[in-house]
């Protein structure tokens, strides 16, 4: 993903990166094209120009059906980002608890790196690829993280070392049932967050939609020259180009980001957001060591605990 300020406004006119421009030129050169044969037929070999009212209902309809294009296609985008909001969120919940609660640093350490694996793992389900896994793969087993690696669904895999590693902590004596079971609920909630990433994967638009949209786009594209043809003579050309530019854009737009896991400059920063959770993860668990090592902290104006008195 691009990061940028919306208040510079003229900076970012002339980028191409992060723009639609590259994908849409082969169309926008064949309307182009197009429209140039038009404005020559109409005025050296024979009259072909026909009223705009029909472009102009036309128009207002194939707008209509760009907007709900683009509205579907980010309301996919907004949703896999609060998704990976979630899993930002639960990653933190599960470490946070498990350091205060788990009595063993050697667990709470190996809690730790699999849930900063988790969302590396995440990616490449989302990927359908990928065999970087983040720097806490490094300090697990290299045949578990090979199993990962192995594994049909990466992310479920992490997930099932997760538990067992709370299931161990518990048959151990570092937590009680009701503990292992409220850590397990966060690791649940990776799951559900993982399942609706999978959903706006396997789901595309409609083919049918996708299908009528680009057919009555193209007709439209053809048909507009000879509306505009009479009127604007040879300045047909650069308004077909403008016209072009203004509804395939839209529509490229709408393909760019329907699908926000992949890696293309417009889809969301994966990388970025799990090296963020793997940072934080290692930050609680250092926070967690110094709490346990640092002596009791007093604070002014509230007095210590005192020891009960004997019982007689």
């Amino acid at each position: 993903m691009i990061q940028y300020d919306p208040h510079h406004w003229w900076r970012h006119l002339l980028k191409l990166r992060g723009g639609i421009l590259k994908e849409i030129v082969g169309r926008l050169g064949v309307f182009v094209v197009w429209a140039v044969a038009v404005v020559w037929f109409h005025r050296h070999v024979f009259k072909v120009d026909v009223p705009a009212t029909g472009h102009t209902l036309a128009g207002t309809v194939l707008s209509l059906l760009l907007v709900f294009r683009t509205n579907s296609s980010y309301d996919r985008f907004w949703e896999g980002r609060k998704l990976w909001g979630g899993v930002v969120n639960e990653t933190r919940n599960l470490v946070r608890a498990a350091a205060l609660n788990i009595s063993s640093p050697e667990l709470v350490r190996r809690v730790t790196a699999w849930t900063a694996v988790y969302p590396y793992a995440l990616t490449r389900v989302l990927r359908s690829g990928g065999d970087d896994l983040g720097p806490a793969a490094a300090v697990l087993p290299r045949a578990e993280i090979n199993q990962i690696l192995n594994a049909r669904n990466a992310g479920l895999a992490v997930a099932m070392r997760i538990s067992a590693t709370l299931v161990e902590a518990r048959r151990l004596g570092f937590i009680s049932d009701i503990i292992q079971m409220e850590l397990d609920r966060n690791v649940q909630l990776l799951v559900d967050y993982q399942g609706g990433c999978e959903r706006i994967v396997r789901t595309p638009m409609p083919f049918a939609y996708m299908l009528h949209l680009r057919r009555t786009l193209i007709i439209f594209m053809l048909g507009l020259p000879f509306a505009l043809v009479e009127p604007f003579g040879w300045a047909t050309v650069p308004v077909i180009l403008l016209i072009a530019h203004t509804f395939l854009g839209i529509e490229e737009i709408g393909v760019e980001i329907e699908e926000p896991f992949g890696t293309e400059d417009n889809d969301l920063p994966l990388e970025d957001i799990s090296g963020g959770i793997a940072r934080i993860l290692d930050d609680l668990v250092q926070w967690n060591d110094q709490a346990i090592d640092s002596p009791a902290l007093s604070y002014p104006g509230i007095p210590a605990p005192k020891e009960p008195p004997p019982v007689a």
